[in-house]
């Protein structure tokens, strides 16, 4: 039904069953996968509603549920705001409060499709090596107990009841920014699989497929301020929209275990191999995007835009794109570096996307090893000096501290938190260490490299006595 002037948005759901269950049902997949596959569906006349999947908390199910699971999205563009609504969800189940209903659903005949966007530690991974962590308390549990809460833990079931019901595996879709996301999710999956029935992994590896893809769109967090925009906007009361950037890129590759809908009628690349396209949006787009998080957050900036409008900061993005990032990678097929590094700057730049560096900066050890380190190690043994990208390291472990520049306490979201607050001594050097002792971090390569850690030492050092906005200076000048 249509929303009168200031009515709650609302609408009827279609009652047909959804093919696709998708874990981690956040603002990202929300303003990004679920429009590509409504999308999709329109161009094709098929029918490929999604099924959300909360795996913490029941807010996304609260504020969708009274909408008829339907929300807006509002793309934020330089010179205006437009607004969509989208209808493709079918619902949104809460696994802590039934996850036997949740692996119904996914074992469920229709479901040709589990996709994920549940962070880099959803994976309950080892972020520095790829493998599973056997000790994180949800593998433990779902180890012994078949009503899993992690996000392995759900598609090990899953597959498990599919496989007992004669049905075919789902293809699993993972949407983090991860290297090599699909073989992660493949990994961690099989892993988790043998420990539990080695049958079961065997079927999973040769009957399962976890293509790999690469995602891209700016998605700032919504805010009680945006509601209320979005409400001046449309007439209508909307208490779960998203709001996004106008760019967006999905690069999938075209290895499925069954059906799919038609990603590229809706604008997605279908590929043989991602992993260009991965190296370049993780190491150009996120892992400036998280440089300039750390310095512009310890410089006061508050977004990404205000610090990009910062000429200094501006001119350290940009020197790490020319120096340091572009010339450690292999540009993928019909891409141009340089105008990639122009289009993201111009992207950052975007007044209307309220990205808050404290957002980007969250979880930085599950976010550094792929964004940041694989560039760093790959340069080093190569000889390419990157002393832009050690300052980033440096501002993350300056960030960790739990203080800013001003010596006023942070709080620090990150699944290593206390440990890395523990860490922190009188003595720059003796930090680094103890930061470069951090395995799930730090891989061999560089936690061994002693030119790494005195460039870094160095870089701390410069952070703590000059600040972060001059040590950047220091480097777009030198």
């Amino acid at each position: 039904m249509e929303a009168g002037l200031h009515d709650r948005l609302h609408r009827d759901p279609s009652p047909a069953p959804a093919r696709i269950v998708h874990l981690g049902l956040g603002a990202f997949f929300r303003a990004h996968g679920a429009i590509y596959i409504a999308e999709a569906a329109r161009k094709s006349g098929e029918d490929w509603g999604v099924l959300g999947v909360s795996l913490q908390s029941p807010g996304t199910r609260d504020r969708l549920a009274p909408q008829g699971w339907a929300y807006t999205a509002v793309e934020l563009g330089p010179e205006g705001e437009s607004a969509e609504v989208v209808t493709l969800l079918r619902g949104v189940l809460v696994a802590p409060e039934d996850p036997r209903a949740v692996l119904d659903a996914m074992a469920a005949p229709e479901v040709a499709i589990v996709s994920l966007t549940v962070t880099e530690k959803g994976y309950c991974h080892n972020p520095a090596s790829g493998r599973l962590n056997r000790d994180h308390p949800d593998i433990v549990h779902d180890i012994a107990d078949p009503l899993p809460r992690s996000a392995p833990g759900f598609l090990v079931r899953a597959l498990a009841a599919r496989r007992a019901a004669g049905r075919p595996p789902f293809t699993v879709l993972c949407c983090d920014n991860l290297p090599e996301n699909g073989r992660v999710a493949r990994g961690v999956t099989l892993e988790l699989a043998r420990l539990i029935d080695p049958d079961l992994a065997a079927w999973i590896e040769t009957e399962g497929a976890f293509p790999a893809t690469m995602v891209d769109r700016i998605v700032p967090a919504t805010t009680a301020a945006d509601l209320d925009r979005v409400e001046e906007l449309t007439g209508y009361r909307d208490e779960a929209p998203v709001m996004h950037e106008p760019f967006r890129q999905w690069v999938i590759e075209d290895h499925f275990a069954g059906p799919r809908p038609d990603f590229a009628a809706a604008g997605a690349q279908m590929v043989a191999d991602v992993t260009p396209f991965e190296h370049m949006k993780l190491r150009m787009l996120n892992g400036t995007h998280s440089s300039l998080a750390y310095l512009g957050y310890l410089a006061g900036h508050e977004t990404i835009a205000e610090t990009v409008a910062d000429p200094v900061l501006a001119g350290f993005a940009r020197s790490l794109w020319r120096d340091e990032i572009i010339p450690a990678l292999t540009p993928p097929p019909g891409e141009e570096l340089s105008a990639y590094a122009d289009a993201l700057a111009a992207r950052y730049a975007n007044p209307g996307i309220r990205h808050r560096t404290w957002q980007i900066a969250m979880d930085g050890s599950q976010k550094l090893p792929q964004r940041i380190l694989g560039t760093i190690a790959e340069s080093r043994a190569a000889g390419r000096p990157v002393p832009g990208l050690t300052l980033a390291v440096a501002a993350w472990i300056r960030y960790t501290s739990g203080r800013d520049e001003k010596g006023q306490p942070i709080e620090v979201k990150d699944p290593l938190a206390p440990r890395l607050a523990a860490l922190w001594r009188d003595d720059p050097a003796e930090t680094v260490r103890g930061y470069l002792g951090v395995a799930e971090v730090f891989p061999p390569a560089l936690a061994s490299d002693q030119g790494f850690a005195a460039d870094l030492t160095a870089a701390l050092e410069g952070l703590l006595a000059r600040g972060a906005r001059a040590m950047a200076g220091g480097l777009v000048h030198a």
